[in-house]
């Protein structure tokens, strides 16, 4: 006869199973809030900016902007940046460098829609095709005639040194609370977008770069691809945009080939900018189109508009406005390092930031950019 199976023992028997059940779940849910942390972990720094990232970076930035820019002391800088530059200054650490080239673009009106080059040399070159390539159709077992030799042209933009010396007070750069790191970089930023602002619109090419105004040639002549020389339309008013603005717009718009109307751009300064506002069509409707949703960019006959103050007013003999494919059309080289010099002695009490970067550009494609000329 076997023994009744005593319940106090199963019921201690169920309890224990359900500790150790209990115990599994405990485990099981400790493993999958460890996954989850890595998990939120790695989302975070995927979605921040890899320099903000970078321990060895922040290090040297931290370093650079405490020990050489607020205190003079450069010794901490050698020791992570390495061998200063000749002129005595340095190449700024590439967290700064990234910082002042994102403001850089953002106010920078013609380097925001050009095709912008980095290069670790002084110089840059780009190897262009004139066309020249013959194709054509032929049988399965037909023989293939030679074709033309390709024709091509090097881009070599002019380019100079860029420079911008802004200045702090002593007492400034003893505040703690005073972040050198932000103001250096709106300072150096503003400096060199008003300075290249100029240049990439009316610069002569000679120790800096050559603007697409540089150099135009009239409607008449032949269309090929005239690297540097852009073609215009004329205005049909001696002093202005003439009563048929509308038309001449038109056909300025029409003279840039549909690929290179996609993605295109007009550039003026304000003045223009508030004569071309006003035009309408015959039917009484604005040519102008302002933009309805924020961050969307203001329209003219459904193409974006940059405001550059460095564009000529609307006068005789002026380009007031261009309107073209700057991406294609306008090349911006620079090489990739700003350096910078602290400077204490020259004007005292102030110090000084001179800071330097090589930059360079000319047109790429003047089948890309089209002019409109105030003549009759």
């Amino acid at each position: 006869m076997t023994d009744a199976p005593d319940p106090l023992e199963h019921s201690f028997d169920l309890a224990a199973r359900q500790d150790q059940t209990d115990q599994q779940l405990e485990t099981l849910r400790d493993d999958v809030d460890e996954v989850k942390a890595r998990l939120e972990k790695v989302a975070r720094a995927a979605s921040r900016a890899p320099l903000a990232s970078d321990d060895s970076n922040s290090a040297e930035t931290k370093s650079f902007v405490e020990g050489y820019l607020r205190q003079g002391r450069d010794h901490e800088v050698k020791a992570i940046a390495g061998t200063a530059l000749a002129d005595g200054g340095y190449a700024v650490p590439q967290q700064i460098d990234a910082a002042i080239a994102r403001t850089l673009t953002e106010i920078s009106p013609i380097r925001s829609i050009a095709q912008v080059v980095q290069t670790g040399t002084s110089g840059y070159r780009k190897l262009m095709s004139r066309g020249g390539t013959a194709s054509g159709w032929v049988g399965e077992t037909d023989q293939r005639p030679a074709t033309d030799t390709p024709d091509f042209a090097e881009i070599a933009p002019p380019a100079g040194e860029l420079y911008a010396n802004p200045a702090a007070t002593q007492a400034m750069l003893d505040d703690a609370a005073f972040n050198l790191e932000d103001w250096l970089v709106s300072e150096i930023a503003t400096e060199f977008a008003r300075a290249e602002g100029a240049a990439f619109i009316s610069g002569s090419g000679s120790d800096q770069p050559k603007g697409f105004l540089a150099g135009a040639k009239n409607r008449s002549e032949d269309s090929v691809r005239a690297f540097g020389a852009l073609q215009y339309v004329g205005s049909g008013n001696a002093n202005g945009l003439g009563s048929n603005a509308d038309q001449t717009l038109i056909d300025l718009v029409h003279t840039l080939k549909s690929g290179h109307r996609q993605g295109a751009h007009f550039v003026m300064n304000s003045a223009t900018l508030a004569e071309v506002r006003k035009l309408k069509t015959e039917n009484g409707a604005f040519l102008w189109q302002a933009g309805l949703v924020e961050g969307q960019p203001d329209r003219l006959l459904g193409y974006p508009v940059v405001e550059a103050e460095d564009m000529p007013d609307i006068a005789a003999g002026q380009y007031p406005i261009a309107f073209g494919n700057f991406r294609n059309g306008y090349l911006v080289a620079e090489r990739t390092a700003t350096q910078i010099l602290r400077d204490p002695f020259t004007n005292k009490p102030f110090v000084h930031f001179y800071a330097t970067k090589r930059v360079g550009g000319s047109v790429l494609d003047s089948n890309a950019i089209k002019l409109l000329k105030v003549e009759a």
